[in-house]
């Protein structure tokens, strides 16, 4: 699709400080997308096909297509290469490499989220853990209490 000839001569200026809420916004589904395929139970069966057929394909291409499938890091280029050519966002410059600089800050970001979201997820994790290993001497010195003869 080709902008009419105003809008290639006069490109919208964007200020840093919208650039930098764009980035932060957008590395959200980014991150979310990349994360949902790879690593949540509801494509797991997908998933174990994607494992299967990077480890058995018979080409190099296709073991390595597979691949990038399972793992998050890897398919979030191309998620973020997919929101870069839907909302054409670019950041510090207005030519090519705009787009570059867009798309490898969203991996970043996005990759950050994702890092942080897993942290998070194992700081839950063991929080119940503890809660539930708390909960079990609780009950232990409850029950050893109730046995013992009243004096």
């Amino acid at each position: 699709m080709t902008q009419p000839p105003a809008a290639r001569s006069n490109p919208i200026i964007v200020t840093l400080g919208a650039q930098v809420v764009w980035l932060l916004v957008l590395a959200i589904p980014i991150a979310s997308i990349s994360w949902t395929i790879t690593q949540e139970e509801v494509l797991r069966e997908a998933r174990e096909y994607f494992s299967r057929r990077s480890q058995e394909a018979t080409t190099v291409l296709r073991r390595k297509f597979f691949y990038l499938l399972t793992c998050h890091y890897c398919l979030s280029h191309y998620v973020a290469a997919v929101f870069v050519a839907l909302t054409h966002f670019k950041l510090l410059y207005l030519d090519w490499r705009g787009y570059l600089i867009s798309l490898f800050s969203l991996v970043y970001v996005a990759n950050f989220y994702m890092s942080l979201y897993a942290w998070l997820r194992q700081e839950f994790k063991r929080e119940k853990y503890q809660a539930r290993i708390v909960e079990h001497v609780a009950k232990s010195k409850a029950a050893e209490q109730s046995k013992k003869p009243a004096a």
